[in-house]
C-alpha cells in the first residue's frame, strides 16, 4: 500500500494534471488572473521552471492566439513531459471551467436575478482585478530593470488604458523603440571603446 501511495505521490503526470486542475478551480477572472498562482506553483512549489523560464512561457503564451492560461498549461506540460504532458495539463486547466459553465447554464434562470449572486459577482470582479494587477507588478519587477524600460511600460499602459489604442500597435511601437534604443546603446559603447583604445 505504501508503494502505491509513494508511486502516486511521485508521479509527475498526476502532479501536472492536478496542478493545473486546482488552479483552474480556484482562479476566477481570466487567464491573467491565473499568472501569479501558476508562477507560485511552477517555480516555487514544483520547481519545474525558473523565474526566467516562466517569463518566457508567459511571453510566448500571450503572443499566441487563444487563452493565456491554456497556452501556458500546454507549454509547461510539453516542456516537462512532451505531448502526453501537454494533453494532461491542457485538460486539467479547462475541465473545471467546462463543468462550472454547464452548471451555471443549468441554474442560470434560478440564480440570474438573485441580488446575493450579483453581489458575489461584483466581489469576484474586484478580486480578479487585484490578481491581474499583482501579476503585472510582479512581472514588471522581474523584467523592467532600468528607468527607460519603466517609462516605456508606463507609456504603453497609458496609451492603451486611457487613449484606447489597439495593443497590437503599442507592442509594435515598443519593439521598434526598443530596437532603436538597443542600436544606439551599442553604437555608443562602440564609440566609447574605440575612444579608449586610441
Amino acid at each position: 500500500m505504501e508503494k502505491i501511495k509513494r508511486k502516486f505521490k511521485d508521479n509527475i503526470y498526476l502532479d501536472l494534471f492536478l496542478c493545473f486542475f486546482k488552479v483552474g478551480v480556484v482562479t476566477i477572472g481570466g487567464g491573467m488572473a491565473m499568472v501569479p498562482l501558476l508562477q507560485e506553483k511552477i517555480c516555487d512549489k514544483y520547481k519545474w521552471m525558473s523565474e526566467e523560464e516562466i517569463l518566457d512561457c508567459i511571453a510566448v503564451s500571450q503572443g499566441l492566439p487563444g487563452v493565456i492560461a491554456i497556452n501556458m498549461a500546454t507549454y509547461v506540460g510539453y516542456v516537462k513531459k512532451g505531448f502526453v504532458g501537454a494533453l494532461l495539463t491542457t485538460f486539467g486547466v479547462i475541465l473545471p471551467s467546462f463543468v462550472i459553465i454547464i452548471l451555471v447554464v443549468c441554474f442560470l434562470e434560478v440564480v440570474g436575478t438573485n441580488p446575493y449572486i450579483g453581489g458575489a459577482l461584483e466581489g469576484i470582479k474586484a478580486a480578479a482585478t487585484g490578481l491581474i494587477a499583482f501579476a503585472a507588478w510582479k512581472m514588471g519587477k522581474q523584467t523592467l530593470s532600468g528607468v527607460f524600460q519603466w517609462v516605456l511600460a508606463l507609456a504603453a499602459f497609458v496609451t492603451i488604458g486611457f487613449f484606447g489604442v489597439n495593443a497590437v500597435w503599442v507592442i509594435l511601437a515598443g519593439i521598434l523603440i526598443g530596437e532603436v534604443a538597443f542600436t544606439m546603446n551599442k553604437a555608443k559603447e562602440g564609440s566609447d571603446g574605440s575612444g579608449t583604445a586610441d
